[in-house]
């Protein structure tokens, strides 16, 4: 409930954060021009727009901050959920008796894992490697 709510003013805040930051005037002509940000500036008081502006401006950045925070406390609350959670477990045939569980390996392939033959044993007269 307070999750929705939170989403819903998190995102109005941002739009008029935009909208705000686009209306204030800059050094050249820019779309604050357009709205009627530079035009007149009498339109917010003997001060111009640029303190009303940018009061706006740092008010809403608070609110923006504040429903951020909020909104990353809270996804911090849910508990933790799985897909795996649940469901039945699969059933699996057990293999026969006195015969280990392999797959059957596919025509023309090698009969060790490692894709190579296995290696003969050295002759009995050679000496071990240094190390070994």
């Amino acid at each position: 409930m307070y999750t929705t709510l939170l989403v819903v003013l998190h995102i109005v805040v941002s739009l008029v954060l935009i909208l705000i930051i686009l209306l204030q005037t800059g050094k050249g002509a820019d779309i604050g021009a357009v709205f009627g940000g530079g035009g007149s500036q009498t339109l917010f008081g003997s001060s111009g727009p640029t303190s009303f502006l940018g009061k706006l401006t740092a008010a809403a950045a608070v609110i923006f901050m504040l429903t951020s925070l909020f909104l990353a406390y809270f996804s911090g609350k849910r508990p933790a959920s799985s897909i795996m959670e649940g469901g039945t477990p699969v059933q699996t045939m057990p293999a026969p008796a006195g015969q280990p569980a392999s797959l059957p390996l596919p025509e023309g392939s090698p009969a060790t894992p490692g894709g190579t033959a296995p290696l003969a044993p050295a002759p009995q007269g050679t000496p071990s490697p240094p190390g070994k």
